[in-house]
């Protein structure tokens, strides 16, 4: 039987004559061009009280900080948002083929990520949403945050299409590419960063190779021990995790005495019960660790109010770090439109797309489930806080180079639908031509009013006193 319900045993059993069929009849019912589509429902609910109802059950006093980010531009709203578009991307045309799907798929979750090799890659990064569900909408999202930052940067309508037309045309090709290979090369496929300078070098100019080096390097720098550097001190000869109030709040400065012993032991029980999610080697290096010191974490922009702990582990001395980072997993904002999936808990619902997605994944990723102080029982995933992690910025990019960092991700974010779902239908869908590569072009631009829309009515909200917001 098939272990995910993206790619279904008869699909599987068909011949890829008879899958690349399926693929090219699907045009009729769905023609490409029909992705340029866009239109709000007309009982479309109101944004704000969309964000809302997600922000009902985050901690309270961090709230004011998510909406402080969101309201900061349309970008950052849109980082903050994928509930909001995971309901309009129901009603947009899709064809019914479904793969995983990462659920926020926007440029800035495309990022530099350490293999367990250590070769630095070229994956996608956060799966708080990950579900299986149409591969259109994962495109389209893709797409939508290319423009919302083209415009940010002041780039023509010309120019930011371009920009997705590259994108999606990445995307198409290198489908068509998967749809040719066998399933044992597209499971190896990746793209680490030496593949990228070579394939893409050419396209860009040398200050741009100079700054993608830069990036790489610092990446590089970005690990366990730079975050021990920078997020610890030393308290009676111990050392501890430093308060940066209220975005690192150490467990000892959060909770009085009671409630704190109580969620430290809960803390303590998470740590060694998600040790059985890993692979037993790697269990055996975690427990060669001691959990030195919790700290609470505001993390990204869409996550801010969701609980999120740092935890400091101490090995071999107490130079010997690892930390970790146990986030709250909570429904995906995909699951009313896609379905609830058929994990047990939500955080192995994240672990699970993030580990059918990624060519590589983190070797200490794994999920688990706790009753908090208030009694009530959440999921968790656990991960690397820092492990070779660069970010893009799209602020400093040109037309050209946003165009180019659009190709990287559209191929990037093929060879993660080509492991779920059925490369060879999508492929002969999509074709060789530009139909698709032009409509969501359109649908791109379409959505991005959308956001400025949805942008100004959460900034409404705030300066009317709606919803408090604070700028940190």
């Amino acid at each position: 039987m098939a272990m995910n319900n993206a790619l279904s045993d008869d699909i599987l059993h068909r011949t890829p004559q008879e899958r690349a069929a399926r693929g090219k009849d699907a045009r009729s019912a769905v023609p490409r061009s029909s992705h340029a589509e866009y239109e709000p429902r007309g009982k479309r609910p109101d944004p704000v009280e969309v964000i809302e109802k997600q922000s009902a059950t985050r901690v309270p006093e961090l709230v004011p900080i998510r909406y402080g980010r969101m309201t900061e531009s349309p970008f950052r709203f849109y980082r903050g948002a994928a509930a909001i578009m995971a309901g309009d991307l129901s009603d947009t045309p899709k064809t019914g083929f479904r793969t995983q799907l990462c659920g926020d798929a926007h440029m800035l979750n495309f990022r530099l990520l350490a293999s367990p090799e250590r070769r630095l890659m070229v994956d996608i990064n956060d799966f708080d949403e990950t579900l299986p569900g149409p591969w259109e909408w994962d495109v389209k999202r893709l797409s939508a945050s290319f423009v919302i930052a083209g415009r940010a940067n002041g780039f023509s309508t010309g120019e930011r299409a371009a920009i997705v037309r590259a994108t999606v045309r990445s995307y198409r090709e290198q489908m068509r590419v998967y749809a040719g290979m066998g399933n044992l090369p597209v499971w190896y496929a990746q793209f680490d960063v030496d593949a990228i300078a070579e394939r893409y070098s050419p396209q860009v100019d040398r200050q741009v190779r100079k700054r993608f080096a830069r990036t790489v390097a610092k990446a590089k720098r970005r690990d366990t021990l730079q975050a021990f550097d920078r997020l610890t001190t030393v308290v009676d000869g111990h050392r501890r995790i430093a308060p940066d109030p209220p975005l690192i709040m150490p467990l000892h400065d959060l909770l009085p005495g009671g409630e704190r012993d109580q969620l430290e032991r809960d803390l303590h029980r998470l740590i060694e019960r998600y040790g059985q999610t890993l692979q037993s080697d790697r269990r055996f290096l975690l427990e060669q660790y001691r959990l030195a010191d919790i700290a609470r974490k505001v993390v990204g922009v869409g996550s801010v109010g969701t609980r999120c702990w740092i935890l400091l582990l101490l090995g071999r001395d107490d130079e010997d770090p690892l930390f970790l980072q146990a986030k709250e997993a909570d429904q995906s904002v995909l699951a009313p439109y896609a379905g609830a999936g058929a994990h047990r808990t939500q955080g192995e619902r994240v672990v699970s797309g993030q580990r059918l997605m990624q060519a590589t994944s983190d070797i200490f990723l794994g999920w688990e489930r706790v009753e908090g102080i208030d009694g009530r029982r959440r999921d968790f995933y656990i991960r690397q806080l820092r492990d070779w992690k660069g970010i893009a910025e799209p602020e400093t990019m040109t037309p050209d180079n946003m165009r180019t960092f659009g190709e990287v991700c559209g191929a990037t974010l093929a060879r993660a639908h080509a492991r779920s779902g059925d490369r060879i239908a999508i492929a002969a869908y999509l074709g060789g031509g530009d139909i698709f590569d032009r409509a969501l072009a359109v649908f791109a631009e379409r959505y991005a009013d959308q956001n400025e829309h949805d942008h100004q009515a959460l900034v409404d909200a705030v300066r009317t006193g709606r919803v408090p917001a604070e700028s940190l």
